[in-house]
């Protein structure tokens, strides 16, 4: 599940250099052109000159400082907008229901299927962070613990008018870049955030950013999730059941991904789940873990 994740945001990431993964980007001229690559080549170059350059804590935040370079090459050269800064307010609370509340059971269906996948997606990425961060498994304990906190803080997002949480698999590649997984700083990260929602100035700054900045970052973050992947699995038995489910689950899980117009004849909640790629790379290796007889070599 890991390799199928870092394997399945490899584009996205080259979307994000290029200038955007969303259609109006893509569609614009300069999507692509040097412009937005050379952002995203500052923050490589830069992050992995610090990372093996140098030592302790500038080490560690090697990822940090190419963002932070990038940014200001990107100020520099005038790809940094701060129109929304000025617009932006000063302090902001967030309130509940402030859409109004509604149930509707396509809605709720769709929702808990999709919430499915997401507890992979935390599953894989949990998995991904103790074999990067510590070289071991991930306990019973924090798989559950994990995944609690992925379902109980979606729910607060939909009291406050939010969309459903799901970890973020860039940060399985940041461990096992920095060897960083220290609860303070993972608190010190969340009340960054906490900070960007209550004052609406700060998160400005922050979404100003270039996406080609992100870009440049989350190439080698991505990159990181498919080496942990690969790292996992290189403690695999290879043997022919095996390789088969493997092979079965990535290809049938990218491919759908990589061609989702394949999936157009299903419900509209079953296409979105299948073409995520994750859901059915992760119930055909299941499934066939469960069938294939395992005394084939």
């Amino acid at each position: 599940m890991i390799t199928a994740i870092g394997l399945a945001l490899l584009p996205v990431g080259i979307k994000y250099a290029s200038g955007g993964a969303a259609a109006f980007q893509m569609n614009a001229p300069e999507w692509g052109d040097f412009s937005r690559w050379g952002l995203a080549l500052v923050v490589i170059f830069v992050a992995l000159g610090f990372k093996f350059f140098t030592r302790g804590t500038m080490s560690s935040a090697a990822i940090l400082i190419g963002l932070i370079a990038g940014y200001v090459v990107g100020y520099l050269t005038g790809a940094v907008n701060f129109g929304g800064v000025a617009k932006a307010a000063w302090f902001a609370v967030p309130q509940p229901f402030k859409y109004g509340i509604e149930f509707s059971a396509f809605a709720i269906i769709g929702m808990c299927l999709m919430s499915l996948v997401s507890a992979i997606e935390t599953v894989g990425d949990i998995s991904g962070i103790a074999k990067g961060g510590a070289n071991r498994e991930a306990t019973d304990k924090e798989l559950s613990g994990g995944t609690y906190a992925d379902g109980f803080g979606s729910f607060i997002a939909g009291l406050f008018g939010g969309l459903p949480n799901t970890s973020f698999s860039q940060n399985v590649g940041l461990i096992s870049m920095t060897g960083v997984m220290s609860r303070s700083v993972v608190t010190l990260g969340a009340l960054f955030l906490v900070a960007c929602g209550l004052i609406p100035k700060v998160g400005a700054v922050v979404a100003a950013m270039p996406i080609s900045v992100l870009g440049g970052g989350v190439i080698m973050m991505f990159g990181m999730v498919v080496s942990a992947g690969i790292n996992m699995l290189s403690g695999v038995n290879w043997n022919r059941r095996n390789m088969i489910i493997l092979a079965m689950s990535l290809s049938v899980g990218l491919g759908i991904q990589a061609v989702p117009k394949s999936m157009q004849h299903l419900p509209d909640s079953f296409e979105m789940l299948m073409v995520s790629g994750l859901l059915p790379a992760a119930a055909i290796s299941v499934i066939l873990n469960l069938l294939i007889p395992k005394d084939i070599d």
